[in-house]
């Protein structure tokens, strides 16, 4: 290692301090320290190439904060991004290598201060969608400064699934507010991943359907149930209120004209969390005649095997109220595995791939329309 004088000395005294976070500007040849103070840096003066010259600034901060020179192990990126690290993640931010805080947030340690260093030092859309996946981040102050960051660069996002992930992690709790989520929605009217992101959230979805009109009835008759926790009960009727119109109508729009396998594959993950009714395929069943069967088995008055909160709730139900009751079945059965058969040994897109999902695509069309007023 062959740092000059100057730098060699300035080094050893920033890494002398208390230091939360090091980032490298490598255009400028700064290092950036986030200490109690504030910011510190330091001007890098190469004697060599700078891509040799980062490599050994790099092995003197590892030598200081691990006690190698070895560094951040690029090679297990791949494994560390899947939160299976052993890292010491206050560690990781000191190193000023950008993989090793894309591994650090997957950290299931990480804290709301760790999440706010770990974006100072490397505040990427990558980096920003992984940490509002953590609960305490979406209730802190960083929060809603993700929020923005990634709604300003949407518009750029050349991936679909990205879209999907953005919008589905911007509507957590009160991160963006009605006016952005406005906008969004005009924007789904012509870019259909911005829809599917709608879809993992029920709550104040931009829509403007009514309830359905059986809901009263149907809450009326099920309310003994529902204050049981009968899961059926629940969600039939959630999705006759306003917001239950409202997240079905979003479900309609993104099957419209979805664009790629990944969107479609997000879309049916988004069914299955929020139309969450145990059955034995967690995931999904995989033939939908498999579904209707089992829907037909379990309302049928003779079936034994029909799991006893649904025939409590059969058994209040008026008769022309159990087909909203099948249409819910329905869907609750439906998940990312119902298009195994569909998208297996196949990567078509755009007007094929919907051609090929119209075995799916028509009947699912069919259940949300019946069960909207």
């Amino acid at each position: 290692m062959q740092l000059s004088n100057e730098d060699n000395l300035r080094m050893n005294v920033l890494l002398a301090q208390d230091l939360y976070a090091i980032r490298i500007n490598e255009a400028t040849m700064v290092v950036y320290a986030l200490t109690e103070q504030g910011e510190a840096k330091v001007q890098l003066n190469p004697t060599s190439n700078d891509d040799q010259y980062l490599r050994w600034v790099r092995e003197m901060i590892a030598s200081k904060v691990t006690g190698s020179p070895a560094g951040y192990p690029i090679f297990i990126k791949r494994w560390t991004r899947m939160g299976h690290t052993n890292n010491n993640v206050e560690q990781m931010l000191l190193l000023g290598e950008p993989e090793a805080i894309v591994a650090m947030v997957h950290s299931p340690a990480l804290t709301h201060q760790l999440a706010k260093r770990a974006w100072w030092a490397h505040p990427t859309e990558e980096v920003g969608r992984r940490l509002l996946h953590y609960p305490d981040v979406v209730a802190g102050d960083l929060g809603k400064e993700l929020a923005e960051y990634l709604l300003e660069f949407l518009p750029f996002e050349e991936h679909p699934s990205n879209v999907v992930i953005t919008i589905k992690l911007c509507l957590q709790g009160k991160l963006i507010t009605s006016a952005q989520k406005e906008k969004l929605w005009r924007t789904a009217q012509r870019k259909n991943p911005y829809f599917v992101g709608f879809c993992f959230s029920k709550n104040d979805l931009p829509a403007k359907q009514s309830e359905h009109p059986c809901l009263n009835r149907i809450a009326s008759a099920s309310q003994a149930l529902r204050k049981k926790g009968n899961i059926y009960a629940n969600t039939l009727c959630e999705l006759l209120t306003e917001s239950g119109q409202n997240w079905l109508y979003t479900v309609q729009k993104a099957l419209a004209k979805p664009v790629d396998q990944e969107v479609v594959i997000a879309l049916f993950i988004a069914l299955s969390e929020q139309v969450d009714i145990t059955f034995a395929e967690t995931r999904g069943v995989r033939e939908i005649e498999r579904a209707a069967e089992r829907v037909e088995q379990y309302c049928d008055k003779e079936n034994t095997e029909c799991p006893k909160d649904l025939v409590r709730l059969l058994s209040v139900l008026e008769a022309r109220d159990i087909a909203l009751l099948k249409s819910i079945l329905m869907l609750g059965q439906l998940g990312e595995d119902t298009l195994i058969p569909i998208f297996a040994g196949n990567d078509s897109v755009g007007s094929v791939m919907r051609r090929r999902l119209k075995p799916v695509t028509v009947p699912l069309l069919a259940l949300i329309s019946d069960l909207m007023a």
